[in-house]
């Protein structure tokens, strides 16, 4: 039997680290909390738990998880804390030898905080451990949370097959899996009848959507696609050998699906993509562009790079740049490499300095600025709807056209989670937005 009286009016604290799927993931678990009669702490609170969602994308993300552990439990003294998301299920151990963690939930038991902390009692035998092989996470539900954000994220699916050799996600997410195209349908129209306008569609390797329901995410997008009271749909990070033709097609004829796509490339050099283990080649990934652009002359698209893997030879840095440059790809999301424990990526030779990385990422970063200024100044004069967030800086509130222009215009209240047609001015002071007229 559920007992919600032993949670009523305890405090919870949350931190999140990583990607968005992470903060998504983590509104889930704070709704199951709040569900149980936790309420979140207000500034100058101490809670009575905490729970640390974390990454391990990088060497980089393995310190801020901790540091962020720490100091958690440094603000909330005498808390019951509690570590969940990808460093939580690559290295349980580590997390556990601080001082101060009581638990540490892997992939399979990150969504039973509340029914886990309800079992133990508070640090009776020390740090706990719940943590599954790769092989044994199984474990998933659809959700589609709003997370303090005007944007829904709809979650389809979890873990990778695919085994980068530079990458830890299959070994921290587990197996690729996903619930049916009408389990995940449902979803959708809940967040509809709170008031969703616009869903991203979220997960790990979102392509591979159908592989344990034998149904494919075309179908899924076909399904989305007729839900009454969502407006707009976003297509997050899909892999360039599972974006099909149909789904491009159909983009470019939704009133819906949007046209903005995120596509990790990671390198522009065939070699280096070998090395890799990615799944493609970049002819493929430059066919797939000029597809989407054919149909859709506006249509944004992101593309995630990696700098400084081992076996990149300044000449196969070189290809990338010289491939990039001639995308017409309108960001990239430039990452350095990080060695990764258990990774295929640490037998190959030739290390890259952290200097040279340095020096690669930020030629990668000058580009991706001339791209993003170029292709925000070929949409000025046009007409678009906006999207506008609850957000305040400066008197200003921002918002995204469908083609994921950043806009922006003077706060008004009435406008937050409003869709408004503007025509797209100058760009703002700070460069990183463009002024609209409302019309």
């Amino acid at each position: 039997m559920i007992d919600n009286a032993i949670f009523e009016g305890r405090k919870v604290a949350f931190q999140t680290l990583g990607c968005k799927l992470n903060f998504a993931e983590t509104s889930i678990i704070g709704r199951r909390l709040l569900e149980r009669g936790f309420r979140e702490v207000k500034n100058g609170e101490s809670a009575d738990v905490c729970v640390i969602n974390t990454c391990s994308v990088t060497e980089v993300a393995d310190r801020k998880d901790r540091q962020a552990i720490k100091q958690m439990i440094s603000k909330h003294p005498g808390a019951f804390v509690v570590v969940v998301g990808c460093y939580a299920q690559l290295k349980p151990s580590d997390i556990a030898s601080i001082e101060g963690v009581d638990l540490v939930l892997g992939m399979q038991h990150k969504y039973d905080v509340d029914n886990i902390i309800e079992q133990i009692a508070k640090r009776a035998e020390g740090p706990k451990i719940l943590r599954s092989e790769r092989d044994d996470i199984d474990s998933f539900a659809p959700f589609c949370t709003q997370g303090g954000r005007t944007r829904f994220f709809l979650k389809v699916q979890d873990g990778c097959d695919y085994f980068c050799s530079y990458c830890t996600v299959p070994i921290a997410r587990g197996k690729s899996r996903n619930a049916s195209v009408a389990e995940t349908v449902a979803q959708a129209r809940l967040a509809a009848a709170e008031g969703a306008k616009e869903i991203v569609i979220a997960g790990v390797n979102i392509g591979d959507f159908g592989k344990t329901t034998g149904e494919t995410f075309f179908d899924l997008v076909k399904e989305l696609d007729k839900v009454d009271g969502v407006e707009r749909y976003r297509i997050s990070s899909i892999e360039p050998n599972l974006l099909v033709d149909e789904i491009i097609e159909f983009t470019a004829k939704s009133k819906k699906f949007v046209p903005h796509f995120h596509i990790p490339l990671q390198s522009g050099s065939n070699d280096v993509l070998e090395l890799m283990k990615r799944r493609y080649k970049r002819e493929l990934f430059a066919e797939k562009v000029s597809k989407i652009k054919s149909l859709m002359p506006d249509a944004f698209i992101g593309v995630d790079v990696i700098v400084g893997t081992n076996g990149e030879t300044k000449e196969f840095f070189e290809d990338t740049s010289a491939f990039l440059k001639n995308l017409d790809v309108s960001q990239l999301h430039v990452f350095s490499y990080s060695e990764r424990p258990n990774t295929q990526a640490l037998m190959i030779g030739n290390r890259v300095s952290v200097a040279e990385k340095r020096l690669r990422s930020e030629r990668l970063h000058e580009l991706s600025e001339q791209k993003r200024v170029g292709f925000y100044e070929s949409q000025i004069g046009t007409e678009h709807v906006v999207l506008w967030e609850d957000k305040k800086k400066g008197g200003v509130m921002h918002g995204f056209t469908e083609n994921y222009v950043r806009v922006e215009t003077a706060y008004r209240k009435e406008l937050v989670n409003e869709l408004t047609k503007v025509e797209l001015q100058g760009f703002s002071a700070d460069g990183m937005s463009l002024e609209v007229k409302i019309l």
